[in-house]
C-alpha cells in the first residue's frame, strides 16, 4: 500500500474514532442528564434537548425490527469500507474520505447503541419544525451522505469517477481500445 493511501486511511480512521467517541458521550450524557427529566430548552420553541429511546428507524419507522437495522447497517459499512479502499488518495478527493468517513461512523455509532441496548438514544430535536428527535450519529451520516451528493452532482466529472470501476473492468477497456500499461 502507497505511503499517501496509508496516511488518508490513518486519517479516516481517527476522524472515525473522534466522531463515534463524540456520538456515544452525547449519548452517555443524554441518559445521564435527560432520561426521566423534563426537556432542557436550548433556545425556547426552536430547539431542545429530549431523551428518545427510539427502537425503529429514522422517524421510528420499522419499530422494533432490530436485526434488519443490524444487516443494513453492517451491509453499508461493507459497501462505505469498500468504496474507501477504492477512493484514491489525495486532495481532490477529500471530500469522498471526509464524507464516507462521516457515514461509517454514524452508521457504528448506532450500531453500538442496537447491540448494546436494542435501541438507538436520540435526544436533539427542533421542535420549531417538529423535527425527529436524532443524535450525532444521525448528523454524522446526514452530513456525509448531503456532502458526498452535492460532491457527485456538482463537482465531479466523469473521469472522477474511474475509481469505481473495476480493475478487470479498466484492463478490459484496456485491450479493447488498444491501451498498454505504462
Amino acid at each position: 500500500m502507497k505511503s499517501d493511501k496509508k496516511i488518508f486511511y490513518i486519517v479516516d480512521l481517527i476522524i472515525a474514532v473522534l466522531l463515534i467517541a463524540a456520538d456515544q458521550l452525547t449519548k452517555l450524557l443524554a441518559v445521564g442528564k435527560l432520561r426521566g427529566s423534563e426537556d432542557y430548552i436550548v433556545i425556547d420553541g426552536v430547539f431542545r434537548l429530549h431523551y428518545l429511546e427510539n427502537r425503529g428507524a429514522a422517524f421510528s419507522m420499522l419499530e422494533d425490527a432490530r436485526v434488519l437495522f443490524i444487516l443494513v447497517t453492517a451491509v453499508m459499512l461493507v459497501a462505505v469500507f469498500y468504496l474507501l479502499a477504492k477512493v484514491p488518495a489525495g486532495r481532490h478527493y477529500l471530500v469522498w474520505h471526509i464524507s464516507l468517513t462521516m457515514i461509517a461512523a454514524g452508521g457504528v455509532g448506532n450500531l453500538i447503541d442496537r447491540l448494546r441496548l436494542s435501541y438507538v438514544i436520540d435526544f436533539l430535536y427542533f421542535s420549531l419544525i417538529d423535527f425527529p428527535v436524532f443524535n450525532v450519529a444521525d448528523v454524522c451520516v446526514t452530513v456525509g451522505v448531503l456532502l458526498l451528493v452535492i460532491w457527485v452532482v456538482f463537482v465531479c466529472k466523469d473521469e472522477d469517477l474511474k475509481f469505481m470501476e473495476s480493475a478487470g473492468r479498466r484492463q478490459k477497456k484496456k485491450e479493447e481500445t488498444g491501451q498498454k500499461d505504462v
